[in-house]
């Protein structure tokens, strides 16, 4: 297959994922081409989506749509019950949700760790580290943005909202455990259910929405989960002050308020 014709192919699969996203994520740092505002490599100076998404041979062990990188095998530390007084909701082990957004932003997988790397011949199924020159220096994220293994300092994930989930002593299912958060918004899809904070004012669940997960606790399936994406939107650049991928502004703490009743 031409390398042509691959890029083609590519752009044209991923329309219906990134939608008119891939217009508006080609200024921000995640376009990782040479193009890019950011860390940046010349090893392909085209493939906006390729860092993250491929249309055929994806890893299926991500729960993010056809992932394209290997997922980290790091041991994280959490902020949790057991070194934090005040937190009151369930937190745990880092899952597929987050840990897609961890393969570069925990600083230990090269930013091009790729499944399918573009050109023929590019297919690893475990994903492989390139070896792509970057402008700065180094294919690992660097900065701020380096998380690093250790999450205390970071805003818990893998936590079940509401300070511990969804109240089981009213008929009203959106209404939170703990009074210090707002309640959420929940429809059924398929007979899944899948929440949300409202933002919007939408009554559906969009990108401008604070965006809950579902994850296993303590058997409980349909607990609402916070992650790394439920405040942060991966193809898009808002808020202020030049905060990228914020689902809700940062302007008068908005980003907080969605979800803490302060």
């Amino acid at each position: 297959m031409k390398k042509t014709f691959k890029h083609t192919l590519v752009f044209a699969s991923l329309a219906l994922l990134a939608g008119a996203a891939s217009a508006q994520i080609k200024d921000t740092p995640h376009n990782l081409t040479s193009t890019g505002p950011g860390p940046n490599t010349q090893s392909t100076t085209q493939q906006i989506c390729v860092f993250c998404h491929t249309p055929h041979a994806a890893n299926t062990s991500a729960t993010a749509p056809l992932w394209n990188k290997g997922l980290p095998s790091t041991t994280y530390q959490q902020y949790t019950t057991a070194n934090s007084s005040t937190i009151d909701g369930q937190v745990l082990a880092v899952g597929s949700v987050s840990a897609a957004c961890l393969s570069c932003h925990d600083g230990t997988q090269a930013m091009d760790n790729l499944v399918n790397a573009p050109g023929s011949g590019g297919l690893n199924a475990a994903g492989s580290d390139r070896g792509y020159t970057w402008n700065i220096g180094a294919s690992k994220i660097t900065g701020v943005a380096n998380l690093g293994a250790d999450l205390k300092n970071d805003h818990p994930i893998g936590i079940a909202y509401c300070g511990g989930g969804l109240s089981a002593t009213t008929t009203d299912k959106t209404n939170c455990k703990d009074k210090d958060f707002n309640s959420i918004t929940t429809q059924s899809i398929n007979n899944t259910p899948v929440f949300w904070v409202e933002v919007t004012g939408a009554n559906a669940r969009n990108k401008g929405d604070i965006i809950l997960y579902t994850r296993d606790f303590s058997g409980a399936a349909t607990t609402p989960s916070v992650e790394c994406a439920s405040c942060h939107d991966p193809h898009t650049a808002k808020g202020t002050g030049d905060v990228n991928f914020m689902r809700v502004t940062t302007a008068g703490s908005q980003i907080c308020l969605a979800c803490h009743t302060k």
